[in-house]
């Protein structure tokens, strides 16, 4: 019922808020994760108007538009957004916005899903974290500079030359961390974080991962959950623990207090960026620097 009360309330505010969009001849686009965000920022440049609606420690998972996101949406040309469900709460609007012809294009729709990472916990049926495999990313750049050449044809040379120069940065990236993550010994590669964000980077380059709580987290992780994991933190030695800036830190800090109290320690490694990139301005504020600094992180906390 409070779902529908949701949904109807998006569409009295889409039906109100027409024709409020910039009027300078570029496409008005509008994505909804930082890192969706990022990626179409690089390859539109300024030949489109961006609008993000999620910021830094905003997490894709609980999110609700507010009354001024809606009109972004109503406004926009196109819209990208993950897909898989990761919008937990936006799914439905998009899909109607779909049959009213306004174009959402979900950027995990191009995935192999043979690929995918299963899960019979999330809605979807498998884990949507994929920005967290850098070919996976690549096949993002692609759709975006598609679906922005089509839609503005004029621009196209210039969206299929951003791609190149980008495309050419996440290989730059692919080196660099791997470079980096050889240095940690094969059995030190276990990640444990508060949610579980991080298995296809694990998938990619041989680490363990175990989240506290699931693949959303709008599932609370329980005192079995933490006694569970504590266990096997001390069963592993595992040194370092790491705290999402888009998840209350109280999770990880419950975790580290029960492995406290069996006598064994456990520091807390740092802060990942999962869900949502940093501030702007900084490094963790794209993608490139976001996956960067992660890296960095792990490896000097698990060391």
């Amino acid at each position: 019922m409070i779902k529908n009360i949701y949904i109807l309330f998006v569409f009295m505010v889409l039906l109100n808020c027409k024709n409020d969009a910039p009027d300078n001849g570029k496409l008005n686009v509008v994505t909804t994760t930082s890192m969706i965000t990022d990626l179409v920022k690089n390859i539109g440049g300024d030949q489109i108007n961006l609008q993000g609606l999620m910021g830094s420690g905003v997490d894709p998972h609980l999110y609700k538009a507010s009354e001024g996101d809606v009109s972004k949406l109503a406004n926009a040309d196109l819209i990208f957004y993950n897909g898989l469900h990761l919008e937990g709460k936006l799914v439905e609007v998009f899909e109607k916005m779909q049959s009213q012809n306004i174009n959402t294009i979900a950027l995990a729709d191009v995935i192999d899903k043979n690929t995918l990472i299963g899960s019979d916990y999330f809605a979807s049926n498998y884990d949507p974290h994929v920005w967290f495999n850098i070919d996976y990313f690549k096949q993002f750049a692609n759709q975006v500079t598609q679906v922005l050449s089509k839609k503005d044809p004029a621009n196209s040379e210039l969206y299929i030359k951003n791609e190149k120069l980008y495309l050419t940065k996440l290989i730059h990236l692919e080196n660099k961390i791997s470079s980096v993550i050889e240095a940690l010994p094969e059995e030190q590669r276990i990640l444990v974080t508060a949610h579980d964000a991080f298995n296809y980077f694990g998938k990619n380059y041989g680490f363990e991962v175990v989240g506290l709580q699931g693949l959303s987290t709008a599932t609370e992780a329980g005192v079995q959950d933490v006694q569970k994991l504590a266990a096997f933190i001390i069963e592993k030695n595992v040194k370092a623990i790491f705290v999402e800036s888009s998840v209350p830190k109280r999770t990880i800090e419950a975790l580290q207090a029960a492995v406290k109290s069996k006598n064994h320690d456990v520091s807390i490694g740092g802060t990942l960026y999962s869900d949502a990139l940093g501030n702007a301005g900084t490094i963790e504020g794209t993608y490139i620097g976001m996956f960067e600094y992660n890296v960095n992180t792990i490896v000097n906390a698990l060391k």
